[in-house]
């Protein structure tokens, strides 16, 4: 209500239109009430129903990839162009994710924006643009990791991961080895037990970490993600799942889907997200879970994607943010925040007019009546 809420970290229960007063008040005629009694009966009743000790709040994003024309824009604009617009969404949680796909390279080129290879690498400086944007939790399920592998022979993940240790960023869905890939992050935060897993269900198999070598943990046939997922809601955690998944450019879910993402739902997760997507999908919900199919991109350079039919995809710059609030170990809330990119690096907030046209759009593939 007028931009405020009680999920906000900034909340100021004082000037909050719907707050109730309440008060205790002894009748002078009445019996006087012992004072163990009173005593006892303040001590039971809360001064509010919000405590900001049992909150947590957390930002989940889409594909960042600091290649080509965001890159490009990064070496003209400052390294932190990109989060210039909506870094306010991004600093105000607790808690940060971003979904990396590529591994910085010291011996990286300078950005090509008109480049159509597909096999990146991002300059080490960038990472600057990750703490200003007050990224705390770097996903790795990203295809594009072992690129550098792949083009000039270097294996660039330890030095990658090396880095994050320095910054203070944690991760998940890869490592320097298949056991680190595969195991989950465990964050506590303000009594709220939290569990990251991620995996690669694309590839390609240069992508995958090894017992040897560093990578994206592979998906398989996700039965080991569904076991370790059933393991930890049965320790207390509220496991957090994402995919890097089969790519499309369309908005709805297809069938092996809905297949992969409930089976992990049902397995005990409370959030099933794909970080895949370059255009967002559909969402749905499956006994307590949240599942987003797709969240689209964050920073990348897809202002527009031609597809093979030559049909211009311009949803590929609308762009989810989820916003999440953990309150006393449930999750009570999910916001979509919604932005667009523009000069192929940066994405803004939308307008009132773009955030009705894009959900509006998103909700009818979630099968939905937007009505």
């Amino acid at each position: 209500m007028d931009e405020r809420s009680p999920l906000f970290k900034d909340f100021n229960v004082t000037t909050y239109p719907l707050t109730i007063q309440f008060q205790l008040m002894c009748n002078s005629e009445a019996t006087q009430v012992p004072d163990h009694v009173l005593e006892a009966l303040l001590a039971a009743i809360q001064t509010s129903n919000r405590d900001p000790e049992a909150m947590t709040t957390l930002v989940m994003t889409g594909v960042t990839a600091l290649v080509r024309g965001t890159a490009y824009r990064m070496e003209m604009n400052g390294v932190t162009y990109p989060g210039e617009k909506i870094r306010h969404w991004l600093t105000e949680a607790d808690l940060t994710h971003l979904s990396n796909e590529i591994s910085f390279y010291e011996d990286c080129p300078f950005p090509d924006p008109e480049s159509q290879r597909l096999l990146f690498c991002s300059d080490p400086k960038y990472i600057e643009l990750f703490e200003f944007v007050g990224a705390d939790i770097i996903e790795l399920t990203g295809n594009h990791n072992n690129d550098a592998l792949y083009v000039y022979g270097e294996d660039v993940v330890p030095f990658t991961l090396d880095m994050y240790d320095a910054h203070g960023m944690v991760y998940f869905g890869g490592g320097r080895n298949l056991a680190e890939a595969k195991a989950p992050l465990l964050i506590t935060h303000n009594g709220n037990q939290l569990a990251f897993i991620g995996c690669n269900a694309f590839g390609p198999d240069f992508a995958w970490a090894t017992e040897a070598g560093g990578g994206a943990a592979p998906c398989e046939d996700f039965q080991w993600m569904a076991a370790e997922v059933s393991r930890l809601r049965d320790e207390g955690y509220l496991p957090i799942a994402t995919f890097q998944y089969y790519e499309d450019y369309y908005d709805f879910a297809a069938a092996h889907h809905v297949r992969d993402y409930g089976m992990i739902a049902e397995a005990g997760a409370i959030i099933v997200n794909g970080s895949q997507a370059h255009r967002p999908k559909a969402m749905a919900f499956s006994r307590d879970a949240f599942i987003h199919y797709g969240l689209g991109n964050l920073f990348f350079d897809q202002n527009w994607y031609i597809d093979m039919y030559d049909n211009v995809i311009v949803q590929t710059s609308w762009e989810i943010i989820q916003r999440h609030t953990f309150y006393a170990g449930r999750h009570i809330s999910v916001e979509l925040l919604t932005a667009k990119l523009i000069d192929y690096a940066q994405p803004r907030p939308m307008t009132e007019e773009e955030r009705t046209l894009f959900l509006t759009e998103l909700f009818e593939a979630s099968g939905w009546d937007v009505r």
